[in-house]
């Protein structure tokens, strides 16, 4: 059984110089863009963070403060990924929860727009945690029955999740064959920013955290207005403070029709 696409899906790994979302920044970035006839486009770039590479990051990816020094900054390269990308749905290891907020994080800050309309979200570690309970590299062991040689280098880590979807794929008939299908199967579908601040619960959306969790945050704007302007202010993510408008504004318009 094979994955059917009727359009691409751009498999993305990212190496950063931590995992704060909010302030951590690209340094590797590969993507391996599948397009419906099987065949794979390849882009990896190394990226300055303009900040430095806590000597714990790189002891996990192995990329140094001196590897990227004389490399692009990631607003020098977003329009290129940008384009790279175009349409395609995406996928990753733990991508919903890391790969994608980040990489959503840094168009942001770089002054450009990326849509995330229309995609589907495949997250490879999500299938696999449902089904199995283990690791990139074991997973890569266990559905391919390979080693994972190079593993923490981006390029190696995203051939290996695309590998390690087909295999899942091939192995569970109930998970689907299409990217809608698989994205359905990841159980992303009540997300409204990435960093899950809020989520959709029977289509409404609700806090997620702190002391309204479980709230609809329609109602807490109303009753709390001032909460707004104390996330606006807050070290959130770029993308939850942008959800969280959209809410705001839709709010208020709602308000002034009627």
């Amino acid at each position: 059984m094979k994955i059917q696409l009727s359009k691409p899906v751009a498999t993305i790994d990212l190496e950063t110089t931590g995992v704060n979302i909010g302030s951590d920044k690209i340094v590797e970035i590969a993507i391996v863009k599948i397009l419906p006839d099987a065949t794979k486009q390849i882009k990896r770039k190394l990226i300055n963070p303009e900040m430095p590479i806590p000597k714990a990051a790189s002891d996990v990816h192995g990329i140094t403060n001196e590897m990227v020094k004389d490399a692009p900054t990631f607003k020098q390269v977003a329009n290129e990924i940008k384009q790279f990308i175009g349409n395609a749905d995406l996928c990753g290891y733990n991508s919903n929860r890391f790969d994608i907020p980040m990489l959503i994080e840094e168009f942001a800050r770089a002054g450009q727009e990326f849509s995330t309309e229309g995609r589907k979200f495949i997250d490879v570690q999500k299938i696999f945690h449902l089904k199995e309970q283990r690791t990139l590299s074991a997973a890569y062991k266990f559905y391919c029955n390979k080693n994972l040689d190079g593993a923490h280098s981006a390029e190696a880590d995203a051939v290996a999740t695309w590998e390690i979807l087909e295999a899942q794929v091939e192995r569970y008939g109930d998970i689907g064959t299409t990217a809608e299908e698989l994205a359905k199967f990841s159980g992303e579908e009540d997300m409204v920013d990435f960093a899950r601040r809020f989520i959709k619960v029977n289509g409404v959306e609700i806090f997620n955290f702190g002391k309204h969790k479980g709230k609809p945050v329609v109602q807490v704007l109303k009753e709390e207005p001032q909460y707004y302007d104390w996330m606006m202010k807050g070290d959130f993510p770029m993308n939850t403070k942008q959800k969280f408008t959209e809410i705001l504004n839709r709010t208020y318009l709602k308000k002034d029709k009627n």
